[in-house]
């Protein structure tokens, strides 16, 4: 039997794809007998209730008056230092290679070699910030000197070859749904909220930023209604919403499209749809795809970043390329007026999100980079997932 490992997790704790998929791993790994502390600046979101083996350990940042501008950097290296060392952590996991793998370095100075670290590129730190050349040097220190580099799709690999000129070995490790929690819903009390009988429900999750192209989502909806009576469901918060909200007024669809600001249990509203779209100039992987795959939906997305690693385009969803409106609204028009093809595609939506991107699968992958960075000789199988 692997012996259990004592494992840091650092994080973005609030709403976001990689808090989500850290704050779930840390869970996974609980379960599996593993000992995690987080350490963050606030308790990550989706962690919820108590669990066995998990522990939060807050970062403060000190006023101290010659401060100009509050040191959260310092205080969180710090931090993971005095957890690092009275918890005699194995390694500290860290997402984002800015700031929390400099920070992760420099607790591995204070603690010493045994300390590993391990960093996972989510997406931001290369496709936004690897883009200032002010940023590149520290985030390509960062990534060279972490004992192992996980990335979420193999596009990224390619951007951060790319642009950090970066030859390490970089682990494709995907996002990851579990199925036990995401899941087709029975929403058939809850639906008549939002829709008529014989109504189709579009649907929009993000944190709505420029990238996302939020825009792009209410002219594929306005197409998209000209055709088949639909809904648009949009979930999430962020600066370029009151924007939207302005040109769905201006466009007469306030009637039809619903707000629904931030929502914790996305499986509940995810099973209201029967399209997610995502039209993004930049995605990673997508997570709120994979999300929407698990309980049975198809997207229509456009063909940026890892989005086509996720979607396969004509089984469980369709592709266009950035900008694209009119072709999206087309494929949105053909899957939802053609019942037996729609069947097809959230089969396959099924089956490929309990197979390919099971929880079981990818935190065995994780293990075993974990073990394969502390120089253990380990036993971690890759489960076969069933869907």
């Amino acid at each position: 039997m692997n012996r259990p490992l004592k494992i840091g997790i650092t994080c973005y704790p609030s709403l976001g794809g990689s808090g989500v998929v850290a704050t779930e791993l840390g869970k996974l790994l609980a379960e599996k007998g593993h000992e995690i502390h987080f350490i963050t600046h606030s308790i990550p979101f989706r962690l919820g209730k108590f669990h066995r083996n998990i522990f939060y350990h807050e970062v403060e940042v000190s006023d101290y008056y010659v401060f100009r501008y509050p040191p959260y950097d310092l205080s969180l290296a710090s931090k993971m230092h005095q957890v690092a060392r009275n918890q005699q952590l194995d390694l500290l996991h860290v997402h984002y290679a800015v700031p929390h793998a400099i920070c992760a370095l420099l607790a591995k100075q204070m603690s010493g070699d045994h300390l590993k670290v391990v960093t996972t590129l989510h997406g931001t730190d290369i496709t936004v910030l690897a883009q200032d050349e002010s940023l590149k040097d520290i985030i390509r220190l960062g990534i060279r000197n972490s004992d192992a580099v996980t990335a979420v799709s193999r596009d990224l690999i390619r951007e951060t070859r790319e642009l950090l000129d970066i030859e390490e070995p970089i682990d494709l490790t995907y996002n990851f749904v579990d199925k036990r929690i995401y899941y087709p819903r029975d929403v058939s009390e809850l639906r008549p909220e939002f829709a008529e009988p014989g109504e189709k429900i579009l649907m929009h999750i993000s944190n709505f930023r420029p990238v996302k192209r939020t825009g792009d989502v209410v002219d594929i909806f306005a197409k998209v209604a000209a055709r088949i009576p639909s809904r648009l469901l949009l979930v999430g918060e962020g600066p370029d919403l009151p924007k939207i909200q302005a040109k769905i007024d201006a466009m007469g669809l306030s009637h039809r499209v619903h707000l629904l600001g931030k929502q914790d249990d996305v499986a509940q509203v995810v099973s209201l749809a029967d399209l997610m779209l995502l039209p993004s100039e930049k995605e990673s992987f997508g997570l709120v795809a994979l999300e929407a795959m698990a309980c049975g939906v198809p997207t229509i997305g456009s063909e940026a970043g890892g989005i086509p690693e996720l979607v396969i385009h004509g089984e469980t969803g369709y592709l266009a390329p950035i900008g694209n409106t009119d072709l999206m609204a087309d494929y949105a028009v053909r899957l939802l007026t053609d019942e037996k093809l729609y069947a097809d595609f959230r089969e396959a939506c099924l089956h490929r999100a309990r197979t390919d991107f099971c929880n079981n699968r990818i935190t065995a992958e994780y293990e075993r980079i974990y073990y394969r960075v502390l120089g253990v000789d380990a036993d971690v199988p890759v489960p076969l997932c069933e869907a």
